[in-house]
């Protein structure tokens, strides 16, 4: 549930994208989903993770991240909090870092102030009482019974062995369990036998934390059975699972580049298939994927399209540096009518402990797609998650187009044919800014701000000062759209009226009862349900989440393709709250299906209070007076301007940290990984 927050990660591929409602919608669906709609009677147990801040491989086991309150509340935590508040997941993981969280306006820190305050510097996630306890249980109810803390797999030994926090393992060990980790992966609770006997923990938490298992084990029938444990192999890979894993491809695919319309192709074709994902199999499945009854490669599918003589050559690997196989790849081409070439990043790129040094495309496939298009005109299909600049890519006249795969898996092969032919027509949206290359070397892998500062261009689409390659949301189209608003906002606003009326129409924000989301990319769900109720037995509040209003924008596909489309809603200010102020912010997005040519229809973009609601100083969601502007799309296809007046309104709020936190044991506190406002250092 982590946000995507610097394109090196390389587990960037396992997170929804870099946009906080992306990741929040994401979560709205998919816990659910694993878990089932009833609390006492679970599918399995979903576990979001990584709490807190953890976006990074390179030194992650003893990293130390001192994010503002401001971006805390705003970026950092919002899926953790829509996690647990929102549809009561089962579990929370905590994580390898440690977090260093300080209760301080902004102001100061640009003043050079030195005034007093609470700060907790440099407490390993997993032994901080302000993250598992002051705000995971205390602030957003993670209280029943059944719900429980996992670490990640060997953080609690790296409390001591990497953070060097404790003296001891078996203090590491004590100080997790006290600030509420339940259970460990790894084999550091071993000891607390040896941390009771030192007066380091207490029999009542053990017990505390044991009952919580336990109940948490009884909501998926573990010692007396419940509604899903007749599931069987019968249940796995059925037809509609394989339908869904084609559409999860397909729709998926983002066009990055189609100079003249190139694709879709058409009619007979000599193609020189080239590349080292054009065979691919596993290596289309990315990180940590299960076993699949079938993959289907991009050179299958393409050999059995009986419009096509398929000529193949690998031509190069992804990070290769020979050229052995140019020849044979050029004559390939010089064969054919045009080329497709399949590369980009794998799993030797980007994975779990492993973040990339580079934006630039790897190896010398750059050098051989120019060689290629100088003989044929070329198509390029882009794999991985992690985006490369694809600036030469762009700057290159014969090469027509490029797709975006991403990590389709089992049906890519069949998925990317049918888009490439127009089966299909592209409607994906980035869900990640692609940078250009030169970012690499501008931004501290480790600094964790995401606005800018000086000659620091900030972070995200939100904050990032410089020209895109291709921006978030980015995508193309075979076929063209008009719009017109057709349920619009009123044009002025009283903020406190405005809350009040969502409290008098009984707004109670998100629930289980969310149905199969907002789809964009990768398949990420079709149309949007109704909304559900909150946790069981609980009263309607108001906050972030709670419904606003709709908006309506009638489509009209007119082009002479059929075609899916993708709205975003995103919303700017120039004066109300703080500065420095996003560039925009997504606030609403959803998904049409199947818009005819010469048809229309009605695109619903429902607003939460969030979306008109930003983080101060100190991490309280807040709604400010002043000047908006609703735009849609990264054009502005439509816009519309309203005004917010009257005081600012809290929608939520973060807890600030304690003063200190009294420990059983000894702490060394430690330095940040990225000082405030100074020089990056390298993390441990």
């Amino acid at each position: 549930m982590n946000n995507f927050r610097d394109p090196r990660w390389g587990r960037g591929q396992e997170t929804p994208g870099e946009d906080v409602l992306r990741v929040q919608n994401y979560v709205r669906t998919y816990v659910p989903g694993l878990q089932g709609n009833d609390p006492m009677n679970k599918q399995v147990i979903s576990t979001c993770k990584h709490y807190a801040v953890y976006d990074l491989e390179t030194g992650r086991y003893g990293n130390d991240y001192n994010p503002t309150q401001q971006d805390m509340a705003d970026y950092y935590m919002a899926s953790f909090k829509t996690c647990v508040r929102d549809v009561g997941v089962g579990s929370v993981m905590c994580s390898y870092n440690a977090v260093s969280v300080a209760f301080i306006a902004t102001i100061l820190l640009e003043l050079e102030l030195t005034l007093p305050h609470p700060q907790v510097d440099g407490y390993p996630s997993c032994a901080s009482t302000y993250l598992l306890q002051d705000v995971l249980r205390d602030h957003w109810n993670f209280t029943s019974d059944y719900q429980y803390v996992v670490s990640d797999c060997g953080a609690v030994t790296d409390i001591f062995q990497y953070h060097n926090f404790t003296n001891s393992e078996e203090a590491a060990a004590a100080v997790a369990i006290n600030a509420g980790t339940d259970l460990e992966c790894g084999s550091s609770y071993v000891k607390l036998n040896v941390s009771l006997a030192d007066n380091q923990t207490t029999i009542a938490r053990l017990d505390q934390a044991l009952t919580r298992l336990y109940n948490a084990l009884f909501t998926v029938g573990y010692f007396d059975g419940s509604n899903y444990t007749s599931l069987g192999w019968s249940d796995v890979a059925t037809t509609a699972d394989q339908q869904l894993a084609y559409t999860a491809a397909w729709e998926g695919m983002t066009l990055l580049k189609n100079d003249d319309s190139f694709l879709p192709l058409s009619g007979s074709k000599k193609v020189a298939i080239i590349g080292p994902y054009a065979n691919a199999t596993t290596q289309m499945q990315g990180d940590y994927s299960g076993t699949p009854k079938y993959i289907n490669s991009p050179l299958s599918a393409f050999q059995g399209y009986s419009s096509w003589t398929v000529t193949y050559s690998n031509g190069t690997g992804i990070a290769s540096n020979s050229t052995s196989g140019f020849a044979a790849a050029k004559a390939a081409a010089a064969a054919s009518d045009i080329v497709i070439y399949l590369g980009g990043l794998d799993n030797t790129q980007e994975q779990e402990t492993l973040d990339r040094l580079t934006l630039s495309w790897p190896g010398n496939q750059l050098d051989l797609i120019a060689e290629l298009a100088a003989v044929k005109p070329t198509i390029v299909v882009q794999f991985g998650a992690g985006q490369v600049d694809d600036t030469p890519l762009l700057n290159n006249a014969n090469v027509k187009s490029i797709v975006w795969a991403g990590y389709p898996s089992q049906d890519g092969g069949d998925a990317l044919l049918d888009i490439l032919t127009g089966k299909q027509a592209p409607a994906g949206r980035l869900p990640i800014t692609q940078y250009p290359a030169s970012y690499a070397d501008e931004v501290s892998i480790y600094d964790i701000n995401l606005p800018p500062n000086g000659t620091y261009p900030g972070r995200t689409y939100r904050w990032y000062t410089g020209e895109a390659v291709r921006p978030f949301g980015f995508g193309l189209s075979y076929t063209t759209f008009g719009f017109k608003w057709t349920q619009q906002l009123k044009s002025v606003y009283n903020i406190q009226q405005l809350v009040a009326s969502c409290d008098q129409s009984g707004g109670q924000g998100w629930g289980s009862g969310w149905g199969s989301g907002w789809g964009w990319g990768h398949g990420w769900g079709n149309d949007h349900g109704g909304w559900g109720p909150g946790k069981s037995g609980t009263t309607a509040v108001i906050n972030d989440a709670t419904p606003f209003t709709t908006v309506t924008v009638q489509v009209t596909n007119t082009g002479k393709t059929t075609s899916d489309y993708v709205g975003l809603l995103f919303l700017t200010s120039p004066n109300a709250g703080p500065a420095p102020r996003p560039v925009k912010t997504l606030v609403s997005y959803a998904r049409l299906h199947g818009i005819a040519a010469g048809t229309s229809q009605t695109l619903q973009l429902p607003l939460l209070l969030g979306a008109l609601a930003r983080a101060n100083v100190d991490g309280d969601l807040t709604i400010f007076p002043g000047d908006y502007e609703l735009m849609l799309d990264n054009d502005a296809s439509l816009t519309f301007k309203f005004t917010l007046k009257g005081q600012a309104a809290v929608v939520d709020t973060l807890p600030a940290p304690k003063a200190s936190y009294p420990e059983t044991v000894p702490v060394n506190i430690q330095a940040p990984s990225r000082m405030d406002f100074g020089d990056p250092v390298a993390g441990s």
